[in-house]
């Protein structure tokens, strides 16, 4: 319900602001302000996207939990797909969440409303490994010998080139 709410209340309200700011300022100002947002929030999205890529490798590097800088960074890039919309509703929601306090209050919200039941670093294989017993090194296996002179038995579509 939210989602369908989303996809026409959204419209509606960037048609009704167009509307407003183009009576206000004009046809070309109106044009001019949407480029000009998107312009700058893909300047701002590549500064705070590089950020947060870089505290993402801090947090890999030293072994911390990786999700508050990976919540941030999906909000940048749903910020940067918000202001590259043209609309001025968009835009504001965009730069908003380029805020970094806004980004924080953002993440304390959902993740008050998210239970985590597990969380493991490291891969499945190698935990599963640590449980089982050691065995011998020994892989037993199956193999065919393919004959390298063997030609296809059939002619080339066209589309390929031989």
């Amino acid at each position: 319900m939210w989602l369908f709410l989303a996809f026409v209340g959204v419209p509606l309200i960037e048609i009704a602001l167009f509307i407003q700011v183009g009576g206000a300022i004009g046809l070309l100002p109106t044009l001019a302000v949407v480029v000009v947002t998107a312009m700058l929030g893909t300047f701002l999205v590549r500064n705070q996207g590089a950020l947060a890529l870089g505290n993402l490798k801090r947090s890999f590097e030293n072994l911390n939990d990786p999700t508050e800088p990976l919540a941030h960074g999906a909000m940048i890039l749903f910020s940067g797909a918000l202001l590259l919309t043209p609309g001025f509703f968009t835009d504001a929601v965009g730069f908003a969440l380029l805020v970094p306090a806004v980004r924080v209050a953002v993440f304390n919200y959902i993740k008050a409303r998210v239970k985590v039941q597990s969380f493991t670093m490291g891969s499945m294989h190698s935990a599963q490994q640590q449980s089982r017993p050691a065995q011998d090194d020994v892989i037993d296996g199956d193999f065919t010998e393919v004959d390298p002179t063997k030609r296809p038995t059939h002619q080339p579509s066209g589309w390929t080139k031989h």
